[in-house]
């Protein structure tokens, strides 16, 4: 089984968090802080660290971030314990470094099911180490793409010049060479639409917007913008850390998005009893490419906005409409899987042909994440 360090100033959590991982085979090694507990990781290089975040002197972020610039250590994984319910905190913890969070107060099977998918993805590392040599065939496949790309940008730059002022724009723009695209969309809006009044439809705006945003944000997207009743956002690699990419940030906010859509349709059948509504769903598809978030500034009126260019973007709109049709909540590109095979549950398999393009695309169902 695995030597595992827990840092945690309540001696009854600790004990508790002990007790069930040893019941479990494993060698635990405990600090009443996070000083003590980075000794204990220096000296015994264990397979994983549980942390508490607040505690006395550093706390468990000022310890995730000493622990991620220690070569040696950068590739740990961490679990945080967090009785602090602001999605800002958790988020703080996983675009930092953090590899998974349980909040206070947890059952023993939430601890044991955290430990095995963390000590899981030890074995997946050595798989995605084999998978050096296919990135370096990908770096040749993306140079063809480029030139593709660029040629969609051009076009759709010019249909945006017809209805917007030219400017010194393009000094803004930010290009993303590895970026993860992610569509949700909402199939049954109309249906629901048509059943409920004006003030019943903008709760549920409100919700089904608040709680895409606050999963999309919780993840770390580099750019989200709602299109319709659809929200579309490009998770990039500049903030990915050592042990979570932006392919695994986007799976992970997909599901979220997948399970709020449950939650959502729950809520309304208890609210509107007997109004026979057509079932809440959040379809989502993602797709890894090549994005440009391209800075359009309107000099007549003083404002601006930001528009996600690119392939990946089409690709997962189209990507989405395909998954609907098939009855997949979320659909993946085979390219998006690529950096995080064995890190996720997948389901079907098929060659979809998407409108407009002249190859098929091989895409695949996704389930959830691999334990």
């Amino acid at each position: 089984m695995a030597l595992i360090v827990v840092m945690e100033d309540d001696a009854g959590t600790r004990m508790m968090v002990a007790s069930v991982l040893k019941r479990d085979g494993h060698v635990v090694l405990g600090a009443e802080d996070a000083a003590k507990g980075l000794d204990l990781v220096r000296q015994n290089n264990p397979e994983l660290i549980i942390s508490d975040v607040q505690m006395p002197g550093m706390n468990g972020f000022q310890m995730l971030a000493s622990l991620r610039q220690n070569p040696v250590t950068a590739t740990t994984p961490v679990i945080l314990l967090t009785s602090l319910q602001e999605r800002a905190h958790i988020r703080i913890g996983m675009t930092t470094g953090a590899d998974d969070y349980i909040t206070k107060p947890f059952r023993p099977d939430e601890l044991r099911e955290a430990v095995a998918s963390q000590l899981n993805k030890r074995s997946i590392q050595a798989s995605l180490r084999s998978m050096a040599v296919d990135a370096a065939v990908e770096v040749a496949l993306v140079e063809q793409k480029h030139q593709l790309a660029k040629l969609y940008e051009q076009r759709l730059a010019s249909e945006l010049s017809e209805r917007w002022p030219s400017g010194a724009g393009s000094a803004g723009d930010e290009r993303l060479d590895s970026a993860t695209v992610l569509f949700a969309d909402i199939p049954n809006h109309a249906a629901l639409a048509e059943k409920l009044d004006a003030e019943e439809l903008t709760d549920l705006v409100k919700k089904v917007y608040g709680n895409t945003n606050d999963t999309i944000q919780l993840f770390g997207a580099r750019h989200i913008r709602f299109v319709g009743e659809g929200a579309l956002a490009v998770f990039a690699a500049s903030t990915d850390t050592h042990t979570v990419n932006h392919s695994l940030r986007a799976v992970r906010a997909a599901i979220g998005l997948v399970e709020s859509g449950r939650g959502i349709n729950k809520y309304l059948a208890a609210r509107y009893p007997g109004r026979d509504l057509p079932p809440f769903e959040i379809n989502v598809a993602l797709h890894t490419g090549t994005v440009t978030l391209t800075l359009l500034a309107d000099p007549l009126h003083g404002t601006a906005q930001v528009l996600p260019v690119g392939d990946a973007i089409s690709v997962a709109i189209l990507l989405q409409k395909q998954a609907r049709a098939l009855g997949w909540p979320v659909v993946a590109s085979a390219v998006a899987l690529r950096a995080i095979a064995g890190a996720v549950r997948t389901g079907q398999r098929a060659m979809l042909q998407l409108p407009g393009r002249s190859a098929p695309m091989d895409a695949v169902e996704l389930v959830g994440l691999a334990l």
